[in-house]
C-alpha cells in the first residue's frame, strides 16, 4: 500500500509530467497551426496518469532484472493505454487502425524519455543507499 508521502510525491510527478507533455503539445500545435479539443486534452491526461501510475510500480518489481521491469512496466502501459483507447473508440469516437499506430507511436516517445530520467533517479538514489550501507558496515567493522 502507498503511503500518504508517496502519494503525494506520485501526484506531484504526474503533474509535473503532465504541464511538461501540455506544454510541448501546445507548442508543436503553435508551430503545426492546429488546434486541440477537450478530448485529446482528457486523453494526454489520462495517459499521463497511467504512465507515471506504471512506472511508480517498479517495487513491484524488486526480483526481476531491471530489463524484465522495464519491459514490462512499458507493456503494462500499452495495455492500459489500449483500454483507455478501446473505450474511447466505443463511447466517444471510433479511433482508425492508423489513429491507434500514431497514439502508440505518440505515446512511446515521451514515455521512453521520461521513463529513462526516472529509472535513472532510481537506480541512482539505490546506489546512494547501497554505497551509504557499504561505509556503514565499513565503519561497524573499523569499531570492532
Amino acid at each position: 500500500m502507498m503511503d500518504r508521502s508517496r502519494f503525494v510525491q506520485y501526484l506531484i510527478e504526474m503533474c509535473c509530467v503532465y504541464t511538461i507533455i501540455s506544454v510541448a503539445g501546445a507548442i508543436v500545435n503553435i508551430i503545426a497551426g492546429t488546434q486541440t479539443n477537450n478530448v485529446n486534452v482528457l486523453v494526454m491526461f489520462a495517459t499521463c496518469v497511467i504512465a507515471t501510475f506504471v512506472l511508480y510500480m517498479h517495487k513491484l518489481f524488486d526480483n526481476v532484472s531491471p530489463l524484465v521491469m522495464i519491459i514490462v512496466q512499458f507493456l503494462t502501459a500499452c495495455a492500459l493505454i489500449g483500454l483507455m483507447l478501446l473505450g474511447i473508440s466505443l463511447f466517444i469516437e471510433p479511433i482508425s487502425a492508423r489513429g491507434w499506430f500514431e497514439f502508440y507511436r505518440s505515446f512511446t516517445i515521451p514515455y521512453i524519455i521520461f521513463a529513462a530520467f526516472y529509472y535513472y533517479r532510481v537506480f541512482a538514489e539505490a546506489r546512494k543507499q547501497s554505497e551509504l550501507i557499504r561505509q556503514l558496515q565499513q565503519d561497524h567493522r573499523d569499531l570492532q
